[in-house]
């Protein structure tokens, strides 16, 4: 698949979800529950359908695992090839509190690996793209939709006291024991998948997970950190992949530099 030539077509239809997520936010938000105790709201349904219809028509023979659409109809049987991980609205829960820590996300699955990935925070235009092979970049999308700032990324040696991101909604005790190992490490709180980005891009150094999520929730921006030089590992330290029963993910643990391990799970 030529996924660069799918760059731009991804980066328009992620800033179309982003205008139709500010828009509701513009008009008041309405939040709903659901199955699984989740909130969701009609800025996630409309980033959806932009999304689907986008990536139908670009790549009618992939398919498409996508947040909303899955919580609506349950999710396939059988996957057989490639297919795009979707999550329209990563960080609703600081949405609805009207912070800026949320973001579209799209990512391309081959072979159990995300190789390609895009993040758009729409509250303030911040971009991240990787791609396998290719490497990653970040911009600033403009207020007339124009891409700026445009520049290579790449995740950073770790100092030796590093930079950790968590969780700013989803912080437990696993995270907190985790956390201890380092007791004179920076710790920057901040939601969605810009936890990804800010280890892609040097301005963090590790990412632990220790809590539920889905796959589509991290696809995206595994794929920005792995183009930028970096790694995530589930709790047994193997490479961590997708397709998983259910599209759970386990406990993980991202990192940007490549000669220092971070401490174990």
């Amino acid at each position: 698949m030529q996924k660069t030539a799918l760059t731009n077509p991804l980066i328009d239809v992620c800033i179309k979800a982003g205008h139709e997520i500010m828009a509701v936010a513009r008009a008041g938000i309405t939040v709903r529950t659901k199955d699984d105790k989740s909130p969701v709201t009609l800025a996630d349904e409309r980033a959806e359908r932009v999304i689907l219809a986008v990536l139908k028509e670009l790549t009618p023979d992939v398919m498409i695992i996508a947040e909303e659409q899955a919580a609506a109809g349950g999710l396939p049987d059988q996957v057989d090839g490639p297919f795009w991980l979707v999550d329209p609205l990563d960080g609703t829960k600081e949405f609805l509190k009207g912070g800026q820590d949320f973001t579209v996300n799209i990512a391309l699955i081959e072979n159990g690996a995300p190789t390609f990935g895009i993040v758009y925070c729409p509250a303030n235009g911040r971009l991240f793209v990787g791609e396998q092979d290719k490497g990653a970049w970040q911009a600033v999308i403009s207020g007339e939709d124009q891409i700026t700032e445009k520049r290579a990324i790449s995740t950073r040696p770790c100092p030796s006291q590093p930079k950790i991101v968590a969780s700013k909604s989803h912080r437990n005790a696993e995270t907190d024991a985790y956390l201890a190992k380092y007791p004179d490490a920076e710790l920057v709180s901040i939601g969605s998948s810009l936890k990804f980005c800010l280890v892609a891009t040097g301005e963090a150094d590790i990412y632990p997970r220790l809590g539920p999520t889905m796959e589509w929730d991290t696809a995206a921006g595994h794929a920005v950190l792995l183009a930028a030089g970096g790694r995530m590992v589930d709790e047994q330290g193997a490479d961590f992949g997708y397709y998983k029963p259910g599209f759970k993910n386990g406990f993980f643990l991202a990192w940007g530099d490549k000669n220092t391990r971070p401490e174990a799970l």
